[in-house]
């Protein structure tokens, strides 16, 4: 049995049902935001000079290239995202000591905050335009790194297994591990593959919408995000009060 399958058995309902089903609206709602993901390191890693502001992983290996000195690589941008991803984590961390025990209304409020920054970040680059690795493009580089701190301590209480929404790399190993090629169940084949392929038509989604304007990524990324975390609070919601009528 994989570990991804036990973490299921013993974790609460909700989150055992969306581990168990790519329908469950949990599961729809990661899904929805790891697509955002793609839509956003897309916007920041093309349109504000080489940086990501939702994967960390990549974020420290271009900070250690470009300490080097390889091929002009930034430093100030990375270690800006790294900062603001850090304190956004910390305010994450913070709104899920107060209210994690409703984890709808911890996604649906770290999902807000993100609403808000990723829209000021898309209304910023509408109005003010985009300098890479200058003032105007390291404050949107900081709004959506501290929106995406926020969201990832949300998604890491919640633990839906292989849903990050941000980073594949162990996602991938699972689904490699546990195929029936290397002896496994092959369980969690679907939900893997559902996490990498939105991860990737979302990267190709964003890179498309640059073509026009880097704000029309960020201004899909944060109406997704609003959506996402409103539309599963209210189902939610609907679900407990029937339980509560029963």
């Amino acid at each position: 049995m994989s570990s991804s399958s036990t973490a299921a058995e013993t974790a609460p309902a909700p989150v055992a049902a969306a581990a168990a089903s790519l329908r469950h609206p949990l599961t729809l709602s990661l899904l929805a935001l790891t697509f955002t993901t793609g839509l956003i390191d897309a916007a920041s890693y093309l349109g504000l000079g080489h940086v990501f502001t939702a994967n960390m992983t990549g974020n420290v290996v271009l900070l250690g290239f470009g300490i080097a000195g390889a091929a002009g690589l930034p430093v100030v941008s990375p270690l800006v995202s790294l900062a603001a991803f850090l304190l956004g984590a910390v305010a994450g961390g913070l709104l899920a000591a107060r209210i994690a025990d409703r984890h709808h209304v911890h996604l649906r409020a770290a999902l807000l905050i993100e609403f808000t920054l990723t829209a000021i970040a898309a209304v910023i680059a509408a109005v003010n335009g985009v300098h890479p690795n200058e003032l105007s493009g390291d404050t949107i580089v900081a709004l959506l790194a501290f929106g995406m701190g926020i969201r990832n301590a949300a998604v890491r209480r919640i633990a839906v297994p292989d849903l990050t929404t941000t980073v594949l790399t162990l996602t991938l190993t699972g689904l490699a591990a546990d195929s029936r090629l290397a002896g496994g169940t092959g369980r969690g084949t679907g939900r893997r593959v559902s996490a990498a392929g939105t991860m990737l038509a979302g990267a190709v989604a964003g890179a498309l919408m640059l073509k026009t304007s880097i704000a029309l990524p960020l201004s899909c990324a944060a109406v997704i995000a609003l959506i996402a975390g409103t539309a599963y609070a209210e189902v939610a919601r609907r679900k407990q009060g029937r339980i509560g009528m029963g």
